[in-house]
């Protein structure tokens, strides 16, 4: 049968291949799709997981190297992991509201440090996100922006001329971010902080002669299911699917009016 058709959405630079056998580094391997992104490297390339924690992934990736950092802590650990990355993917990112995806752990509540960052700035949602950021919870502007910006200056540091080719992992709805329901999605800063990755991305890679795509896919669902506790994936919808029809589209645009598409994260990182 096919199912119902996924949405995936690319914004493509200027392509090249890396040859098989080169060093390519996925930030953000314990991730529901940064695992099945380096899952599938491993069997062409040199795949080093970066990751917050290993143990969450070992078994998933037992021919992957894995190096636990933590892209806030200070210090060269990122620099030392991305050495010798002719490739680098960044898979990293944080839920676009409030969860214990922007707990230090990721798994703790946030509940009560929300309300006080609100209560504290007189309920400015903007300034609130901000004293938030500044404790070091993972809100959008602490992993996509500064996150991604810290692994940028980190690859040139590692890599230098080295460095070939670079995929983010961004969203839909980037470039558009004042059409609706766009405005819904950014209302923590979400696709204004992926936003700022992107333009970091594009002007380091004119400085660095790098070739670079980003990947703008809408909602994902679909497996893997082990570190998956999200209400768009829990259903587990594609596992009544044989087939899947796949909709690729360059730049930030839609691709299909169906309100139920959405992208597998076994598709997406097929593409990536």
């Amino acid at each position: 049968m096919i199912a119902k058709t996924s949405l995936l959405l690319a914004l493509c630079a200027t392509t090249a291949a890396l040859a098989p056998g080169k060093r390519v580094a996925v930030v953000g391997a314990s991730g529901n799709v940064g695992k099945l992104v380096a899952l599938r490297l491993c069997a062409q390339y040199d795949v080093r997981g970066v990751v917050r924690s290993a143990e969450r992934c070992r078994s998933f990736l037992p021919d992957v190297e894995l190096v636990e950092v933590d892209l806030r802590a200070p210090g060269d650990a990122l620099e030392s992991a991305l050495a010798g990355a002719a490739g680098l993917v960044i898979c990293t990112g944080t839920t676009a509201f409030p969860t214990k995806a922007w707990s230090e752990t990721g798994r703790d509540g946030v509940a009560a440090p929300v309300l006080k960052a609100l209560v504290d700035a007189g309920f400015d949602k903007t300034a609130a996100i901000a004293d938030l950021t500044a404790q070091g919870y993972n809100t959008p502007q602490t992993v996509d922006e500064a996150g991604t910006l810290r692994i940028l200056e980190a690859w040139a540091a590692a890599a230098g001329a080295a460095r070939e080719r670079l995929v983010l992992l961004s969203s839909v709805g980037v470039r558009r971010r004042g059409e609706m329901p766009y405005p819904i999605l950014n209302a923590c800063g979400v696709l204004d902080a992926k936003a700022a990755a992107e333009d970091a991305i594009a002007a380091d890679a004119a400085a660095g002669g790098y070739a670079y795509t980003i990947v703008r896919p809408s909602q994902l669902f679909g497996g893997p299911y082990d570190n998956n506790v999200y209400l768009g994936t829990l259903f587990q919808l594609d596992k009544d699917a044989d087939t899947r029809e796949v909709l690729l589209g360059r730049g930030d645009v839609t691709m299909n009016d169906d309100p139920q598409l959405g992208t597998l994260r076994s598709t997406l990182a097929e593409v990536i």
